[in-house]
């Protein structure tokens, strides 16, 4: 079974193959039916309509954005509509600005994805990691020149002539684990959370290293627990700002927990029976002892863990 999280949106063709095709993403910001997905200073546009929040997408026909924009990425095409980050980021007051005035809010996608369709969520979540891209790879890692987009955005390159070193966007995979010891689990709280949010453990891979290694060290590091059984669940891509999580279940060989006071504040075993108990639509900060955002995977390998009966 294929397990679909937030901000994975495997219906968009993203017509890899055109992005080196002279041209291409010109013609697509000429065509007045493309769809403009805006991002300003790492903020995606949203507004109110009756059913509550939307993204604001809108049709390059009805609005000038891509006159406005730093740089554009060919995003690709979803139910025959094609889409296209713009960043809008000069924009000094965007508020006021004649083409954005009326049009919503920029807010940040973090504590707004889980309220939006699927499918928006993805597309400015993609748009969204796309321009961090731009914005943090404008000279040459290698000799320092300034570097200008290529491929539809989808690259960059050095302008050097002699260097000409190119730089592609990058994902850093972390892992992110339910640990159970039959009918509990293990949460953790760190202190970056929000007030009284309680979630699974994750880490980043470091050079040379295996996804089950990273699962075992981080474990181990975090709360001094050994752990077996690794069970692959499902991946998420995590655009705050580049992130691949990949999430597994493991069984815990240990159980008495020692906590890394510079990762966690605290940590314990949490049984399903208490986690049943909770609000669960509670969002981070509302209650003594809340659960993950709901758009996010740690959120659904608790969820999932609770459904399979611990």
């Amino acid at each position: 079974m294929i397990i679909l999280n937030p901000y994975d949106l495997p219906a968009l063709d993203r017509r890899a193959e055109r992005r080196a095709e002279p041209g291409w993403l010109d013609a697509l910001l000429g065509d007045p039916e493309t769809r403009l997905v805006p991002v300003w200073r790492g903020r995606s546009l949203i507004g109110h309509a009756a059913h509550g929040p939307e993204a604001v997408i809108r049709r390059a026909g009805e609005i000038d954005w891509h006159r406005h924009a730093a740089v554009a990425v060919a995003l690709g095409e979803h139910q025959g509509a094609a889409y296209v980050a713009v960043d809008l980021s000069g924009i000094e007051a965007p508020e006021a600005h004649p083409s954005l005035s009326g049009q919503g809010e920029f807010q940040d996608l973090r504590g707004m994805g889980f309220r939006l369709g699927h499918a928006e969520g993805a597309l400015l979540a993609y748009a969204r990691g796309m321009i961090w891209f731009h914005a943090r790879h404008r000279f040459c890692g290698v000799c320092g020149a300034p570097t200008e987009p290529r491929e539809a955005g989808h690259s960059r390159v050095c302008t050097d002539p002699a260097c000409a070193a190119q730089v592609f966007p990058r994902h850093d995979p972390a892992v992110i684990v339910l640990v159970a010891d039959g009918d509990r689990c293990l949460l953790g709280r760190s202190g970056r959370f929000a007030p009284g949010m309680h979630s699974v453990l994750a880490g980043f891979l470091e050079a040379g290293e295996s996804l089950e290694a990273t699962i075992r060290r981080e474990i181990r590091e975090e709360a001094g627990i050994e752990v077996t059984d690794l069970r692959y669940h499902s991946s998420q891509p995590w655009p705050f700002p580049q992130s691949l999580m990949v999430g597994f279940f493991a069984r815990a060989a240990t159980r008495e927990i020692r906590i890394d006071a510079d990762e966690l504040v605290e940590a314990d075993w949490y049984s399903r029976d208490f986690l049943l108990g909770l609000d669960r639509d509670a969002r981070p900060g509302e209650a003594p002892f809340t659960l993950p955002p709901r758009h996010s995977i740690a959120r659904r390998l608790i969820e999932d863990w609770l459904a399979a009966g611990g």
